[in-house]
């Protein structure tokens, strides 16, 4: 146990610990939102909007988290991995706001139909929609992310590579 305790001090085994979380989880939301829509349940359609705005959140900890870590992870890695990391950080940089996006208008879907209930089917459906993108772009992020550390999912260095930044 104190060693796992030890580990949770290093940024880098959090941010892997945590990083599955807004991909899964909204895959996840995104199955119960179908669900619920099929169904026409606006209780079932509530626990969708909850999972949906907790992986849409968890972008949060999860950058935060891989930030504190770039520079340790960057050290330890070569060419071609700090390439895949200064790719993954740019896409998290221009991904993290579509789960924002998505968060904020699966809490009004939440909200909204109580006061507006014509509100609840459109708004249902941007969020389905949103978070269809939220997980294709967590799935473009973790693209990159994967092959900084498995060597064996490279097939030579990103195809667009970014300039590191020395702020990592």
């Amino acid at each position: 146990m104190h060693e796992f305790l030890q580990q949770l001090k290093q940024p880098e085994y959090v941010h892997v610990l945590l990083n599955p979380i807004p991909v899964y989880a909204m895959a996840s939301g995104v199955l119960a939102l179908v669900v619920a829509l099929i169904l026409r349940s606006r209780p079932a359609q509530i626990t969708a909007f909850v999972v949906v705005i907790f992986a849409a959140l968890s972008v949060w900890p999860v950058g935060e988290f891989g930030e504190r870590a770039s520079d340790r992870v960057y050290a330890m890695s070569n060419k071609e991995a700090q390439q895949w990391l200064d790719v993954h950080m740019h896409r998290a940089d221009l991904g993290e706001w579509v789960f924002y996006v998505t968060a904020a208008v699966a809490a009004a879907a939440l909200v909204a139909p109580r006061f507006r209930p014509r509100t609840q089917l459109p708004l249902a459906l941007a969020t389905l929609v949103l978070a269809l993108a939220s997980l294709g772009v967590g799935a473009w992020i973790s693209h990159a992310g994967g092959k900084i550390r498995h060597s064996e999912f490279r097939n030579g260095p990103p195809p667009n590579p970014v300039p590191h930044e020395e702020e990592h």
